[in-house]
């Protein structure tokens, strides 16, 4: 499967907004998650083969050096009736693969892609909801609030650079939304959990929505279940990636990472 890149914005200094289009996403549907994501597939520069491509061919037929760095990015906005599938990519520079992808992309250039799947959706029997994360979150944040239902408390705590890194968020529930900005903040990598112990809880049964830099996340998580009390059931938790590791390095220890963070409340 593969999109056309129908346009580009900079919503954000560091988020570029794709939108693509086109006959190679016949057959695309969402799962009944609002964390759907896909996983795309970008080819090095010079590769002998693309733009559009199997990846599973391609792995098979050329030698490793050529084969596509793999990528996993939350669907922002899928449009069934006009065909568009939005991806909001975060940009450092010329860091990582899909972000200078991104920051370079123009009409016409196509994007391989496999998926959608997914498996977080708020649930609509819980009293209260929580979301939490980053930039890396944000999309799948963003998604999520406009399922949860009229009325309902939903607290969301947001980490970003500062205030040109804010993203208006609208949702049907009642929402209590906080920004916490990196910039000037003694501990930039313990403002959630800071924010977190200082939350005065709504009453209920809450659904938690918890992903972003792996050693925030750990520590939120920790909090969650040992000082809160939340039932791990009642928690969608992942740690996206770890601030002093490459893409790639991340990608061979996360389940490693994963499993040690499991263990760390029994």
């Amino acid at each position: 499967m593969h999109g056309r890149v129908e346009s580009t914005t900079r919503v954000t200094p560091t988020i570029v907004r794709v939108v693509l289009g086109g006959e190679g996403l016949a057959g695309f549907a969402l799962p009944p998650a609002t964390d759907a994501y896909v996983n795309l597939a970008l080819p090095p520069a010079g590769a002998p083969y693309g733009p559009v491509f199997e990846p599973a061919q391609v792995r098979e037929s050329h030698a490793k050096e050529w084969w596509p760095a793999r990528r996993r990015y939350t669907v922002r906005v899928w449009d069934a009736e006009r065909g568009l599938l939005t991806i909001d990519f975060v940009v450092h520079g010329d860091e990582g693969v899909a972000g200078p992808w991104a920051a370079h992309a123009r009409p016409g250039d196509v994007l391989v892609l496999e998926g959608p799947a997914g498996g977080y959706l708020p649930d609509p029997e819980a009293d209260w909801h929580l979301m939490v994360g980053d930039e890396s979150a944000l999309p799948a944040i963003a998604a999520s609030l406009s399922a949860v239902p009229a009325g309902v408390p939903v607290v969301v705590r947001l980490v970003c650079d500062d205030a040109a890194h804010e993203l208006p968020l609208e949702t049907p529930g009642d929402l209590d939304l906080l920004w916490l900005h990196r910039a000037g903040a003694p501990d930039p990598g313990g403002l959630i959990l800071s924010s977190l112990r200082a939350l005065d809880v709504p009453p209920g049964r809450v659904h938690a929505f918890v992903h972003g830099e792996a050693d925030e996340i750990r520590e939120v998580r920790r909090h969650l279940i040992a000082e809160r009390g939340i039932d791990r059931s009642a928690m969608s938790c992942s740690p996206y990636w770890r601030r002093t590791m490459t893409d790639e390095a991340w990608r061979r220890v996360k389940s490693d990472f994963v499993a040690a963070m499991d263990s760390d409340v029994a």
